[in-house]
């Protein structure tokens, strides 16, 4: 197009294309580890039991599901017990909605709705008006889990502008009272959300014991603008960091370490779950792998104080809006590569030695990189990187993609950064 000066690679076009399929496929975190482990088992990895003794051979490569998260790893041709690990974390979950018990209601006018809890941080203004599908996983009384999704479905209706004459001067939505989805009409008796998840799942609705749902948007990931250069889709926080870690470590084939992709549930809630960053998982598969090669905890310290641990999960690009927001001297834009996370207060697990090996991974992938940090007025989120370096010790850089409008049900990003990230991890898995 006239005035576009740098063209997209082929190679970043063909990954966002291939972001986007990951993305449709995943609109739970149970459904984002399923699909992650789907491709994983097609690239020659070995899904391993938790319940089972593990057999692990040099070389080999293996991946674990617990729940929504997933752990991927690949081992060099000669293991010792004192191995370090080179790690790329993220999360599987993203801010949305989930189903209370006894969900189906009924409202006024005959509207069929639906009871659900607001997950993590949404933009809730940004759910209104869309065709959301629920999905998740429901498991029987006898302990069988389904996944199910079923496609379009509910929606939040706003309220007409004619009934709010201000609601263009300030929006403020009520968790409770006006989140409340409608998805059908008639006769109240028939309105049971958990028979049509049953039917998706193929059981009968007596047979549910418990379900884990969540809503996601339907309308499906795009590019778009000048040169097709922006990319839009729901939950790039973070599938945008899973399916870069998930890329690099399909190809990782590592020399002297262990390279490890490990993305994890909950982290939009804190991480405080037996799948979440802050639970057991990562560290029992961590101990489990060293401890196949005779590790002692001697040893499994020595493998840890020269491991490293990037964790990756999406950052704010500057606002053209609202650019007294960020920071007047580092303002990271779209398109300008991968960011380096960087927080006095420990919100991000970034130190000087951790931003040295993020940078020279850029360099030796040929990426730019630039650095985030928060406006001093502005309240900084955190990730799952001080969460890792609290429980393992193990040292953790903490960076991301630049994207707009995080925790809408619709974020943006350059058509580029996912595919820089994942360019740079693939860098530190090999390191």
């Amino acid at each position: 197009m006239d005035g576009v000066t740098s063209p997209i690679p082929h190679d970043a076009r063909q990954h966002i294309a291939d972001l986007a399929a990951f993305v449709a496929a995943s609109p739970s975190s149970y459904h984002a580890a399923a699909e992650s482990l789907r491709r994983l088992e097609e690239a020659g990895f070995e899904t391993l039991d938790e319940s089972a003794a593990w057999r692990l051979e040099p070389g080999g490569r293996y991946a674990v599901v617990r729940e929504g998260s997933v752990i991927a790893f690949a081992l060099p041709d000669a293991v010792a017990a004192t191995t370090p690990f080179a790690i790329v974390g993220a999360h599987t979950d993203s801010p949305s909605f989930k189903l209370k018990p006894k969900p189906s209601t009924t409202g006024a006018g005959g509207w069929w709705q639906l009871g659900w809890e607001v997950y993590g941080g949404p933009l809730l203004n940004s759910w209104l008006d869309r065709e959301l599908e629920l999905a998740g996983r429901v498991v029987t009384l006898a302990g069988a889990e389904h996944l199910v999704r079923t496609g379009p479905l509910t929606r939040i209706p706003q309220l007409a502008i004619h009934l709010d004459r201000q609601v263009n001067d300030g929006l403020t939505l009520d968790k409770q009272r006006h989140t409340a989805p409608i998805w059908g009409l008639g006769d109240a008796e028939s309105a049971d959300i958990v028979a049509v998840l049953a039917r998706e799942a193929g059981v009968d609705a007596d047979q549910i014991g418990g379900f884990d749902i969540v809503a996601a948007d339907t309308q499906p990931p795009r590019t778009f603008g000048a040169d097709e250069a922006l990319f839009a889709s729901g939950r790039l926080d973070n599938l945008l960091s899973t399916h870069a870690g998930l890329v690099a470590i399909l190809d990782a084939r590592p020399n002297d370490h262990i390279a490890m992709f490990a993305a994890f549930d909950h982290e939009e809630i804190g991480s405080a779950s037996r799948s979440g960053a802050a639970g057991p998982f990562h560290e029992e598969v961590l101990t489990r792998i060293l401890g196949s090669f005779g590790a002692t905890a001697n040893d499994r310290a020595r493998s840890f104080a020269r491991s490293l641990h990037v964790s990756s999960d999406v950052g704010h690009a500057v606002h053209p809006n609202y650019s007294e927001k960020h920071d007047p001297a580092n303002q990271p834009i779209a398109g300008g590569g991968p960011i380096l996370k960087i927080n006095a207060n420990q919100r991000y697990a970034t130190d000087a030695h951790g931003a040295a090996a993020w940078n020279a991974a850029c360099a030796t992938a040929g990426v730019p990189t630039q650095d985030f940090v928060s406006n001093n007025t502005v309240p900084c989120g955190s990730t799952i990187g001080p969460i890792a370096a609290t429980r393992l010790g193990i040292r953790t850089v903490d960076v991301g993609a630049p994207i707009l409008s995080m925790h809408s049900a619709r974020e943006l990003a350059a058509v580029v950064d996912p595919w820089y990230l994942s360019r740079a991890m693939s860098v530190i898995l090999a390191r």
